[in-house]
């Protein structure tokens, strides 16, 4: 069949079977306006708890000011090229140097896209004759660079130790045949549930086996440990994190992200990393920006933002679990709002949010999580407040009473689609 015919045939997914009712709406939707709590959506202010914007830097006045003149300077072109043939800089050279220092390790390496980034470096890090050992709920970045690994691969139970060193005995006999070393890749942060990788755990095995770690923190970057390090600061393991990855699209509010490590290690990747030495060096515009974010980050400001963003965090996950609503195990500040039902319900309660109590928060269904479960996922951050708090739980309070009556049953996802404007 053509490819072009099998798509035009295809119900288009889980989600895409959807999508004439859904775009622009559940699947799509456009928040217009200044980022923050409070934003427009369809041509109406909403209360949001959609970005991943934790330290509220995306409308920092410092570096708002920081960005314009910085773009002004360079423009966004400069520096053309990849870095290895004419896109290198001292700029990038300085700032992978602050972010080696910062977490603690020997050497950094920039990338220009976080999600791509990752898949890029495992496929680099690793050989046909090496195993890859990873948590079952890894994120999807992970998982694409994964499956590019031509050796073997094992998936334990998610933060279950025991699953994790059976895995670990069947990889280190198949390492003992073909000579290869094993790479245990967890993230920091699991932004679906908030919950916290066990890096405590996964360091303690490497008492008995002989493995490399390596985590994806793109939600405990500039939020997770006493200093904003990380979720490896977090549990005191810093130094037993063989490569570190942050990105910079939550904490920082910017594109992009960087792997830490070895300095060895950190130069082999820069010589045979794909994603990086056939791809556009980061703009000199967007470094220049990330360093003041940094900078703002390590200061006693971050400490202040941080220590704001965890009082809101920990004021609206204290109020859902009184009120007897599930959010699981999180820790970190990403706060699922777990309710029984289906994807109708889900549509349902969703739109009830967004039109009588302008509250958006983002919908997760299956196949993201198992049938017969719906995830409001609202994410708290510095510049929310606890008045925000405060109606947003009497809201979900309202809701759990209207989903018990049945209010929200049906028979099919309602038609909210918005056309586009051209």
């Amino acid at each position: 069949m053509d490819i072009f015919e099998r798509i035009a045939k295809d119900s288009g997914g889980p989600i895409g079977q959807y999508r004439e009712r859904a775009d622009g709406y559940f699947a799509f939707p456009r928040l217009e306006g200044e980022l923050g709590p409070r934003m427009v959506f369809d041509g109406r202010e909403v209360l949001c708890w959609s970005l991943n914007n934790y330290l509220g830097l995306a409308n920092h006045p410092e570096i708002r000011r920081v960005d314009a003149e910085a773009a002004a300077k360079y423009g966004l072109a400069a520096p053309m090229g990849a870095r290895m043939m004419t896109g290198q800089t001292r700029m990038h050279e300085h700032f992978e140097h602050e972010l080696a220092d910062f977490e603690k390790k020997e050497a950094a390496y920039l990338f220009n896209f976080g999600y791509q980034g990752i898949v890029s470096a495992i496929d680099t890090l690793t050989s046909p004759h090496d195993v890859i050992v990873y948590d079952n709920e890894a994120h999807a970045c992970l998982l694409d660079g994964i499956r590019l690994h031509l050796g073997n691969k094992y998936k334990y139970r998610h933060n279950d130790m025991d699953s994790l060193e059976q895995k670990l005995q069947v990889a280190a006999n198949v390492v003992s045949e073909t000579g290869g070393g094993i790479l245990v890749i967890t993230e920091g942060v699991y932004g679906m549930t908030g919950a916290l990788g066990d890096l405590a755990g996964i360091v303690a095995l490497k008492k008995k086996y002989n493995f490399r770690i390596l985590i994806d923190d793109a939600h405990g970057f500039g939020v997770m440990g006493p200093t904003g390090r990380g979720t490896s600061e977090h549990f005191g393991v810093m130094d037993e994190v063989d490569l570190y990855i942050g990105a910079y699209a939550k904490a920082m509010a910017i594109i992009g992200g960087f792997i830490a490590g070895p300095k060895h290690v950190i130069e082999y990747l820069r010589y045979n990393m794909r994603s990086q030495m056939y791809a556009k060096s980061l703009p000199l515009a967007i470094v220049e920006g990330c360093e003041k974010r940094l900078e703002i980050i390590r200061s006693e400001e971050g400490d202040r933002l941080r220590s704001q963003l965890w009082k809101v965090t920990r004021a609206l996950q204290d109020g859902f679990r009184q009120m007897g609503f599930d959010i699981g195990p999180a820790e970190a500040c990403v706060t699922p709002v777990h309710v029984k039902g289906d994807v109708v319900q889900a549509t349902n309660i969703a739109m009830d949010l967004r039109e009588n109590y302008r509250i958006f928060c983002s919908v997760v269904t299956y196949p993201v999580i198992p049938k017969g479960m719906i995830i409001f996922r609202i994410i708290p951050t510095a510049a929310h407040s606890l008045e925000d708090v405060e109606y947003t739980l009497n809201a979900f309070k309202e809701v759990k009473e209207k989903l018990d009556k049945g209010v929200y049953d049906g028979t099919e996802v309602p038609n909210m689609a918005i056309p586009y404007n051209y």
